[in-house]
Parts: C-alpha cells; structure tokens; sequence
C-alpha cells in the first residue's frame, strides 16, 4: 500500500528511511510547539496578548499537522509545514499594536482575521496557478543560492540554538557589565566550559562521525544522544547538588538554563474553544488593516518560495529548472494558513528544517506523513516533546550538519557569468545576513533583473521579473520601512 501511495522505489527508498527522515524532521521542529504559544500568547516577553496559551499550542499541532498531511499526500514531498518564525513576531508586535490603536479591544481576533484573509488570497494564487509562473521564471543560478544561503541561515540558527555565538550585546563581564564590541553584532560565547555547549560539542561530534561513517538516521542518532547525554548530566546535578553547589569553578552561566526534565509522560490535550474561529473579519477588511494582509502575503509567498525551492534543490527534485508538482505543494500552505488563522494561529508555512529529513534520505510524502502524525502524537507527550523542543542545544547540531551539506550547491552557481553569480550571491549571503528567508530572496529578485537591464540583457530575464522587482522595491520603500 504505501509503495503504491508514495512510489518509493522508484524514488530509491524504503518504508524505514523515510520514517526514520520524518521523525528528524520533526525533533528539529519540535521547538514550534513551545515557541509559538509563547510568542502569541505574550509569555515569551512578559505581557499577555490575550491569546490563550493551550489553545494556541494545540492550534499549532493541528494546523501544522493537516497542512502537513496536504502536503504528503497530494504533492507528495518530504517537507513539513507548521506556524512560521517570523510571521509570528510580526503578528505581535506590529498588527496587534496597530489593531489596538485603531480602537478594536479584541486585536488578537483582528489580527487572526488578517492572516485568514492573507491565507484566502493565497490559497487564489495557488489554485490559479500564478505562484508556480514565479517559480519558474527564476534563474537557476538563483534558485541554488537560495539553497546555499538556507543552507547558511540553518547553521547560523544552529549555532545561535547551541549558545556557541551570541549577540555581542549578551556578553556580560561580571566587574563591568555588557561588553559592546565596536563593529560587530555576534560574537562567540567566552563560557566555553558550560553545561550547555557541552552536551552541544557531544551531540556535534557523534552527529558528525555517525555522518561521516555513513551510518543511516546518523541525525536523528545524533539528537537522540545528546538527549540522553543532557538527561544524565541533569540526574547528576540532583543527585549530587552539595558537591556541585560548592564547587567554586561552577557558576550560573555554566548551567543547563534551558534544560528541565518532564514531569510526566501523557498529557491531555489543552482545548481550542478559546481561539477556534475567533477571527474578526469585518476589523480584518478595514482601511487600516488591509495593508497588513498584502505584508503577510509577501511574507508567506516569498518564505514559501524559498524553502521550497531550497530543500528541492538539495533532494534534487528541480528537473531542468522546474519543480514537479509545484502547484500542489504550494497549495498545501494555502490551505495550512487558513486553518491555522480559523484554530487559533499564525501563518503556516514551509520549515527551513525539513532539510534536515532530507538529509537523512527523505524523498517522498511519507517522510512528510510521518512528521505530520507525530504532531497530532505531540498533544498527548507534551511535556516530552517540550522536554526536548524547548532545549535547543539538543536539536542545533542537526541544523548545523545539515546546512553543511546545503552548501554542496555553491558548486552549482555559474561563477564566470557575473549578471548571475552576484545575484545569486546577494541572495546566498542577504538571507542569513537579514535573518529571514523572505528577505534575502527578496534582495535577489531586486538585483537580478536591475543587474541584466544595466548590462545589456534585458531579454534574458522575465517579465514578471521585472514586475516582481518593481513591487518589492516599493514595497520596501513605503511600506516596509514604516513597520519596521
């Protein structure tokens, strides 16, 4: 049955690959289940939004999980879908704040109203056949920057997930006080010594020999162990508490901070009645607001586009500069975006992290199916997937192994032609360097057609290119600049 469903060897794998690539996935993603309630119900910043915590928690399994299944069964690719990174910071501190300014008490209800309608329009789009037009008129020099610079992105959060490289802000000298270093915004964390980076280094180091020796589910071996590895180290600071408590070489910033061990195994899941289909669509239609619904209609397409585009490029799915089956996988965002604004939630999008599924030989929807049941399984061992989710340091080397072998696509990008290589270049490094996906491909579809209109070969570039980059000037320009 499921080699019929899913084709699978034809695509070269096995039931086994693609269940071990899927639940990768998942560990890598896991942290969406913590963080998105967190950030929309105000926790995370020490005010409430109004949102309820559980429910939005469970409109984040839910909503990941159906677009997800969408996605595994009708386009068939291993890439998992849940609420995106970004869109959700974006949700709280720029259209609440503007709902509740223009006199609607019930913000959080406007502004689910908002990414309904954003998801409606794309939903449009993708039906229509329009996303897969912009699809295929980028470059393929373009696209492999877009991987490569994923690819960077990925590590570069690993590396952030690990504690290794902080904001230079963050480095705090115990006589002085925070150490601000002149030209610089990251830095690497000067307490080498702590529990953290500790339990980082030995899930790198397994991850990365298991890599190297070719063994299979080396991923998902690496993040297995490293949990392990943090349990042990978190069952000796309890049972040994004096001995460590005065030890003098142990101090705050050497301890496992993020790291708490679940209290119980099985949990009930927190109910939707708080948010299911709270959304406040007349408020989400006025003058004010319909601004916000085209912003987050760039973000998601241009997010989606990327990942996509990215994580295909890697598992070799683009044939001859096309993606089969586009149409239906973007539409599965579409669809996750509309129901995740009527449970409760922000955009659904692609994740940056399926790569890592990929990675470990994931090719077809099964890798995707799995991933998906095991966020409806995630409702009921909350407290063990927030046990690992909520510690990044477990899950960081997998984003960093991964983006290493997203880089392989630099080799891609046609260096000798300079009205394709800086482009692509402007995208590789634009989307780590401006911290979203969104915007390095945005910087890349600004510079590509301006680079080959100046150089003489306007007519190597699409039209909707030119519209395209066009729109996102203006759209960085007037409205962009007054939201950031």
């Amino acid at each position: 049955m499921l080699e019929k469903l899913f084709n699978l060897q034809e695509n070269n794998t096995t039931v086994r690959t693609e269940i071990t690539a899927g639940l990768t996935t998942f560990l890598t993603m896991a942290y969406i289940i913590v963080v998105q309630p967190m950030v929309l119900s105000g926790k995370m910043f020490g005010f409430s939004t109004g949102m309820d915590f559980g429910s939005v928690l469970t409109a984040t399994c839910i909503s990941a999980a159906l677009a997800t299944i969408i996605m595994a069964l009708y386009a068939k690719y291993p890439i998992a879908q849940a609420p995106g990174m970004g869109e959700n910071f974006f949700f709280v501190f720029s259209v609440l704040p503007v709902a509740a300014a223009a006199g609607y008490s019930n913000n959080w209800q406007v502004a689910l109203g908002v990414v309904f309608m954003a998801g409606v329009i794309f939903l449009i789009l993708s039906l229509t056949g329009v996303r897969k037009i912009i699809i295929d008129c980028i470059s393929s020099n373009l696209k492999n920057g877009m991987a490569v610079g994923i690819g960077l992105f990925i590590a570069f959060i690993g590396l952030q997930n690990s504690g290794l490289i902080v904001s230079a802000a963050s480095v705090v000298d115990t006589a002085t006080g925070p150490q601000l270093s002149p030209g610089t915004l990251v830095k690497m964390n000067p307490h080498f010594a702590s529990l953290d980076l500790i339990v980082f280094f030995f899930g790198l180091f397994l991850t990365a020999t298991l890599q190297v020796k070719r063994i299979k589910g080396s991923i998902l071996w690496g993040i297995l162990g490293a949990t392990l590895f943090a349990l042990l180290l978190r069952l000796a600071f309890i049972i040994l508490p004096e001995a460590i408590s005065e030890s003098k070489a142990v101090t705050e910033s050497h301890l496992m901070t993020q790291f708490s061990l679940a209290s119980r195994i099985f949990s009930t899941p927190p109910s939707l009645s708080p948010t299911f289909f709270k959304m406040d669509l007349k408020a989400a239609l006025s003058f004010t607001m319909i601004p916000f619904i085209l912003i987050f209609l760039i973000m998601d397409i241009f997010d989606t586009l990327g990942t996509l585009i990215g994580v295909s490029e890697q598992a070799g799915f683009i044939k001859d500069g096309e993606l089969p089956r586009a149409n239906k996988a973007l539409l599965s965002d579409a669809v996750g975006t509309v129901s995740g604004a009527c449970l409760g939630t922000s955009t659904v999008t692609s994740f940056i992290e399926s790569a890592a599924g990929v990675e470990q030989g994931g090719r077809t929807g099964l890798t995707s199916l799995t991933t998906a049941v095991l966020f409806l399984l995630a409702l009921f061992f909350s407290p063990l997937v927030t046990m690992i989710g909520s510690y990044t340091v477990i899950t960081a080397p997998a984003l960093i192994i991964v983006g290493a072998m997203m880089l392989k696509n630099v080799s891609k990008i046609d260096w000798s032609d300079y009205s394709e290589s800086i482009p692509a270049f402007v995208t590789l490094i634009g989307i780590p360097l401006s911290y979203s996906i969104a915007d390095g491909l945005a910087l890349g579809f600004i510079s590509y057609p301006i680079i080959k209109l100046l150089s003489g070969r306007a007519k190597e570039v699409s039209w909707l290119m030119y519209v395209i980059s066009i729109i996102l000037i203006l759209y960085f320009i007037f409205i962009r600049a007054k939201i950031a």
